[in-house]
C-alpha cells in the first residue's frame, strides 16, 4: 500500500512538472503570438495581411496533428532540445508546442472581443499604438484570456496522461503500467479519480479568476 502511495505521488509530480512547465511556455508563446495575430489583421493596429496568413498557417498545421502523432514526428527535435526522448522533460517539448497554437487561438479570440469603440477612442486620445495594446486590449480581454488558458491547462492534462501512457511518467504512465498492463483496477479507478480532481480544482480556480477579473 505505502508503495502505491508513493508511486501515485511521484506520478502526480510529476504529471504537475510536465503540465507545470509546458503551460508557462505555453503562455509566455502563446499570448504573444495571439496578440499578433490581431493587431496584424487587416484594418488594424499594425496591419500586414502576409505576417497575418503566414502565422495563422502554422497555428492552424501544429493544431490540426493529433498529440500522439506531433510527439512522434518531434522525437528528432525534442533529442536535439532535452537530450532524450523519453520521461517528463522529454514530454514538455511536444506539450508546449501543442499547447502554443491552442492557447493562442483561444486567447485571439477573447482578444477580438474587446470593443472597438474603446480601441478608437484611446486612438482619439493620442495613444501610441503599444500602449492601446498593454492599457486597452489585454485588460479587457483578461476574463476571456484566464478561461481560455483554464481551458487550455485542463486539455494539457489530458495529453499528459496520454504522454504518460507511452514513456513520458506521470499519472498516465501509472495507469498504463500499473493498473492496464496488470489489470489493476484499483490503481486505474484511483488514477481517475485524481485526475478529475486535479482537473476540477483548476476549473473551479480558472472561473473564479475569471469572474474577479470581468468588470463589465
Amino acid at each position: 500500500m505505502s508503495l502505491q502511495i508513493d508511486r501515485l505521488w511521484q506520478g502526480l509530480l510529476d504529471t504537475l512538472m510536465m503540465v507545470g512547465v509546458s503551460s508557462l511556455a505555453a503562455l509566455l508563446l502563446g499570448l504573444p503570438l495571439a496578440v499578433i495575430l490581431v493587431i496584424t489583421d487587416r484594418e488594424n493596429l499594425f496591419a500586414n495581411p502576409l505576417l497575418n496568413r503566414l502565422l495563422g498557417w502554422l497555428v492552424n498545421l501544429f493544431r490540426s496533428i493529433p498529440f500522439l502523432i506531433l510527439m512522434v514526428a518531434l522525437i528528432p527535435f525534442t533529442r536535439m532540445v532535452v537530450g532524450t526522448t523519453y520521461g517528463v522533460q522529454a514530454a514538455i517539448v511536444p506539450l508546449t508546442l501543442a499547447a502554443t497554437p491552442f492557447f493562442a487561438r483561444i486567447a485571439e479570440v477573447s482578444l477580438r472581443e474587446v470593443d472597438k469603440g474603446l480601441v478608437e477612442a484611446a486612438q482619439a486620445m493620442g495613444f501610441h499604438r503599444r500602449h492601446i495594446i498593454w492599457h486597452v486590449l489585454l485588460p479587457e480581454a483578461r476574463p476571456g484570456i484566464v478561461s481560455g488558458y483554464t481551458i487550455t491547462l485542463v486539455t494539457m492534462i489530458n495529453a499528459s496522461a496520454m504522454a504518460g501512457a507511452i514513456g513520458a511518467g506521470g499519472l498516465g504512465d501509472l495507469a498504463y503500467r500499473y493498473g492496464y498492463q496488470r489489470f489493476d483496477t484499483q490503481v486505474m479507478i484511483t488514477v481517475i479519480v485524481v485526475l478529475v480532481a486535479l482537473v476540477t480544482l483548476l476549473q473551479l480556480a480558472g472561473d473564479r479568476l475569471s469572474r474577479r477579473l470581468n468588470h463589465r
